[in-house]
This record gives C-alpha cells, structure tokens and sequence, in this order.
C-alpha cells in the first residue's frame, strides 16, 4: 500500500472566512463542493488542509484524511483488525472510493482513493 497524501479537515461555519484566513498563510482553493473545499500550496500542491461544514454523504465529519493507492486493500485490513467502522465502504460522485474507521484516540480517519 502506498500512501498519497495526509490532509488535515478542518470544521469551519464559513468556507469564506476560512478561504480569505488560510489565503494569507500562501494556500489556494482548489476544489469546492460548497460544503467542502480542500487548499493547497501552489508552490507544493500535495500540501492541502481540507475545511467542512459538514459531510454530505457521511454522519460525521472527519479529522483527516489518509488517501491511498488501494482503498478496498485498506478497508479489508482495518475490518480485519477490528476497528470501528464509522461509515462503511462507498464511491462518492465527486470521483473518490473512501470509508471512515475511528482510530484508537477517537479521532476519525476518511481513508480515499481518487477513481
């Protein structure tokens, strides 16, 4: 398994405030569903923190999220280990394969493949 890339998810009210904020800091917008978006460094693009006001097809929002190269290998080896499952196996329609497990300090891990 290969790992991707690991972005903080950020809670926010207003993607604006937080998009005006974290511009200051040199990050860009790069995606926006209108419920999430994900910024970036122009300079390093795999640098993102993601910010949401919620989750649109999941019951909570995530902590962070962990993308892989092989999401259903992933999810076979956290099920096996027990760990609890906190939205199930499942292809969004804006294009990634994810599942959240909580970890073991409560926090809750999206673990994605981009299709």
């Amino acid at each position: 398994m290969v790992v991707r890339r690991v972005v903080p998810n950020i809670r926010t009210e207003s993607l604006e405030k937080s998009r005006d904020f974290y511009g200051l800091l040199g990050l860009e917008e790069v995606m926006n569903l209108g419920w999430v978006m994900t910024m970036a460094s122009p300079s390093a693009p795999a640098v993102q923190a993601g910010f949401l006001v919620a989750d649109e097809t999941a019951p909570v929002i995530p902590d962070i999220s962990v993308e892989v190269d092989d999401v259903d290998e992933v999810y076979a080896a956290v099920r096996a280990s027990g760990a609890e499952i906190v939205h199930s196996l499942r292809d969004e329609e804006w294009g990634v394969r994810r599942f959240f497990v909580r970890d073991p300090n409560g926090q809750v891990v999206n673990v994605l493949t981009h299709r």
